[in-house]
Parts: C-alpha cells; sequence; structure tokens
C-alpha cells in the first residue's frame, strides 16, 4: 500500500506546494489565496506549526450564513481549531479512513511537528484508483502465467 510520503512526491510542483495563512490574517486574504489557487482549504500555521484550517465549507457556514463580513474577520474566528493531520509513515487507505470518518476533505501532512503536505480527498482517490490497478494488472499476470 502507497504511503503518504511515496505520494507526496508524486504530487507536480504546483499541486505539492502548501499554502497557508496565518490565524492573525483576515478571511478575505484566505478566500482570495483559495480561489488564486483553485483550492477549497488552506492550513493555518502560526510559529511553523499546524493551529487550524480553513475551508471554503467553513466560510460559507460560519461566514456568508452568518453575514459576516470577510474584511473584518480573522481566520482564527472561523477556521477549524481541531485539525486532524497524518505522517508520511500513514498509509492511503488510513488516510481515507480519517478523511470518511470525519468527513473532511483535506488532510495536513506533519512530520516532527512542521507541515510538509496537504492531501485532498481526491489526491487520496486517484492513489487507490492507481494502486487497484496495479494490483489487477498483476493478478492478470499471474492468471496468464506470465513470469517477471
Amino acid at each position: 500500500m502507497t504511503t503518504v510520503a511515496e505520494l507526496l512526491k508524486l504530487k507536480d510542483k504546483h499541486h505539492g506546494e502548501v499554502h497557508t495563512v496565518r490565524p492573525d490574517q483576515m478571511v478575505i486574504d484566505a478566500i482570495k489565496l483559495m480561489a488564486e489557487m483553485n483550492i477549497g482549504a488552506v492550513p493555518v500555521v502560526q510559529g511553523g506549526k499546524v493551529v487550524g484550517i480553513v475551508s471554503e465549507r467553513d466560510y460559507a457556514r460560519k461566514m456568508e450564513l452568518a453575514g459576516r463580513a470577510s474584511v473584518g474577520t480573522p481566520i482564527s474566528e472561523i477556521m477549524t481549531h481541531e485539525v486532524k493531520t497524518v505522517g508520511p509513515q500513514h498509509k492511503i487507505d488510513q488516510c481515507m479512513n480519517i478523511m470518511t470518518d470525519g468527513r473532511l476533505r483535506h488532510l495536513p501532512v506533519v512530520e516532527d511537528g512542521r507541515l510538509v503536505g496537504l492531501l485532498s480527498i481526491g489526491d487520496l482517490v486517484k492513489a487507490a484508483i492507481a494502486e487497484q490497478a496495479r494490483l489487477i494488472q498483476k493478478m492478470e499476470e499471474y492468471i496468464r502465467g506470465d513470469s517477471y
């Protein structure tokens, strides 16, 4: 089974770069960053440590529905404070279970207390499909009697 470290190595430069915000920045800054980078969530980092995550879902529920202004509201007021994270050694299926159980779409990758990557549900689905395709190919080769 593929590990998070292996998956992060496969991500291209654009998708492998993790964009972050600080808790004292305004919500409008996070929304602009997400729109500019075409991403659905951004980790909130302070002193090199993940202290939260802010997503389009947070914005919709805690800003729009509450009638709050994006310009004057700090990210710390709407971010999700209890962030589930994984390490590079985690397997893809473990990450999928964490995301499914927590109804999460994004999962920060932390090593030695520092943010090293961000996985989306799409990243994990692609990896799972690729792994299943490899397994099917190996099984077909075995059934046909192909030798290595």
